[in-house]
C-alpha cells in the first residue's frame, strides 16, 4: 500500500520527474505524500492511486472555440493532483483542500438545480457523460488539491473536470476512453450541470497536453495537432500575471460574448461563426447591427481576424519565427481590448486591474516582448512573453502592483490527464 513515507524517500520520483521541473520534484514529493495523508485522515485505508490534470494557457484564438473556430494553446506544470481508491456502491466521495466534501450519489445522473455552480454538479455531470458514450461509471473516494488557482486563468476548472475523467477512465474503464472524449464530457458537465457555457479549448488543451493547435470546425471531431516547439529556444519567458481580479458573478459576460457572436450567426442562417463567410459578413454589416448590436457585430469582427491569426501564430512557430509571432498576439490583444471587448466588466467600469496590467506590459514590453488578455477575460490574468534578460525587472514592476507572486513564469508539459505512476 502507497505510504507517504514511500514518496517522501523518492520512490515517486521517476513519476514526478515525468510532469514536473527538476527543481519542483522535492516540492512535489510534499504534495503527494499531504494529499495521500488527507486521503488516509478523510476516507481511511485503501489502494490509493494518483491522478493529475494540467492547467492550461491559450496562446492564441481568444474566445474563438465556442463559435468553432481555432486556437493554439498549451498545458502547463500547475495541476490537479487527487489519491482516489474504488469502491462499491454508488456514491463518490470527494475533498479538495479548502473545499467541503462532495457527495454525490450517482445512482441518478439528472441535472441536480440546487447544485447548479457547485462542483458536486461537475462530478454528476461527468459521470452523466461518460454514461451517455457507453461508458462506466462508478464509485470513488478522493482527496484532491489544485495550485491551479481558481481565477488564474489557467482554467481550474477544467483541470478538475478532466481529473474526475481520467479518474474514472482508468478506475473503470481500463483507459479506454480517449483525451478528447474526456475533453469533450467535461466540456457537457461544465455547460450542462454546472450552467456554464464555454467552450471546448480548456478541457481539451488540459486532457491532450503539450503545445497544440486545434480546429473546431467539427466539435464532435475537433483536428488537434501538437506542435514540436520548445519555447525555451526563443530565450522568453511566458509568464501569466494574476491581477487579482475574481471571475465570480461574470457567467452573464461570458455568455453574452457567445451569444452575441451566435446571434450574428444567425443573420445568415447559420448557428455559429465559423460557418458565416467573412466578405459576405463585412457586405452586410448595417443589416447585422440593425438585426443584433453595435457590439455583436464589433465582437464578430473580432471572431473573424482571431481566427485567421491563429493560424499566423502556429506557422511563426513552425517557422522559428519569433518576432512575427510576437507581433501576431500584441495584435490578438489589441482586437480582445478593442473588438472583442473582454478586458474588463461594464458591471463594474472603474475596476480594470487587467487593463491596468496591459497597459503596464505595454510600456516595460514594446519593442521587445508581446501581452494579451488571457483566456475568458473580464478579470483574472494577462498572458506576457517577456526576453529572459527582462524578467526580473517585469516580475518585480508587476508585483510591485499586483502583489508578490502574482506574476508567474509558467513550464509547458507534455502530458494531459495521468494516472501518476504504476
Amino acid at each position: 500500500m502507497l505510504t507517504s513515507e514511500y514518496i517522501l524517500n523518492g520512490g515517486m520520483d521517476d513519476a514526478l520527474t515525468a510532469l514536473y521541473p527538476a527543481p519542483q520534484v522535492g516540492a512535489q514529493r510534499t504534495r503527494y505524500a499531504d494529499i495521500l495523508a488527507q486521503f488516509r485522515a478523510q476516507f481511511g485505508d485503501g489502494d490509493a492511486v494518483f491522478f493529475s490534470a494540467p492547467g492550461r494557457t491559450e496562446v492564441g484564438g481568444n474566445h474563438t472555440d465556442h463559435n468553432h473556430g481555432r486556437v493554439l494553446a498549451a498545458s502547463v506544470q500547475l495541476d490537479a493532483v487527487a489519491a482516489a481508491v474504488k469502491r462499491d456502491g454508488t456514491v463518490i466521495r470527494e475533498k479538495s483542500v479548502g473545499h467541503g466534501l462532495n457527495t454525490v450519489d450517482i445512482a441518478s445522473l439528472e441535472p441536480v438545480p440546487e447544485e447548479v455552480g457547485h462542483s458536486s454538479a461537475l462530478v454528476r455531470g461527468v459521470c452523466a457523460g461518460f454514461v451517455q458514450r457507453g461508458y462506466a461509471v462508478g464509485a470513488f473516494d478522493a482527496a484532491a488539491a489544485s495550485d491551479v488557482l481558481s481565477g488564474s486563468g489557467l482554467s481550474s476548472s477544467a483541470a478538475y473536470e478532466v481529473l474526475l475523467g481520467t479518474i474514472l477512465n482508468e478506475l473503470y474503464n481500463d483507459g479506454r476512453v480517449s483525451a478528447v472524449e474526456i475533453a469533450q464530457i467535461a466540456q457537457y458537465a461544465e455547460n450542462v450541470y454546472f450552467g456554464k457555457p464555454c467552450g471546448l479549448m480548456d478541457q481539451t488543451a488540459s486532457s491532450v497536453g503539450g503545445f497544440v493547435t486545434i480546429d473546431f470546425a467539427d466539435p464532435d471531431k475537433p483536428l488537434i495537432e501538437k506542435l514540436d516547439v520548445d519555447f525555451s529556444g526563443f530565450s522568453h519567458a511566458l509568464c501569466i500575471v494574476n491581477t487579482g481580479g475574481s471571475h465570480n458573478d461574470l457567467t452573464e459576460d461570458y455568455a453574452a460574448v457567445r451569444g452575441e457572436m451566435e446571434a450574428v450567426a444567425r443573420v445568415f442562417g447559420k448557428a455559429v461563426l465559423r460557418d458565416v463567410d467573412p466578405q459576405t459578413f463585412y457586405a452586410a454589416l448595417g443589416e447585422v447591427r440593425r438585426e443584433t448590436s453595435d457590439r455583436a457585430a464589433i465582437r464578430a469582427m473580432h471572431f473573424f481576424a482571431e481566427n485567421e491569426r491563429v493560424e499566423k501564430e502556429v506557422e511563426a512557430l513552425r517557422a522559428g519565427n519569433f518576432e512575427t509571432f510576437k507581433s501576431t498576439v500584441i495584435d490578438s490583444g489589441y482586437s480582445s481590448y478593442m473588438y472583442n471587448q473582454n478586458v474588463f466588466t461594464t458591471k463594474f467600469p472603474t475596476d480594470q486591474p487587467v487593463s491596468l496590467a496591459l497597459a503596464m506590459s505595454a510600456r516595460l514590453l514594446r519593442g521587445t516582448g508581446a501581452w494579451r488578455v488571457h483566456g475568458g477575460g473580464f478579470a483574472g490574468t494577462i498572458q506576457a512573453f517577456v526576453p529572459n534578460e527582462q524578467l526580473e525587472m517585469y516580475k518585480s514592476r508587476m508585483e510591485a502592483v499586483f502583489g508578490a507572486g502574482s506574476c508567474m513564469a509558467l513550464q509547458i508539459r507534455s502530458q494531459g490527464g495521468v494516472r501518476v505512476g504504476a
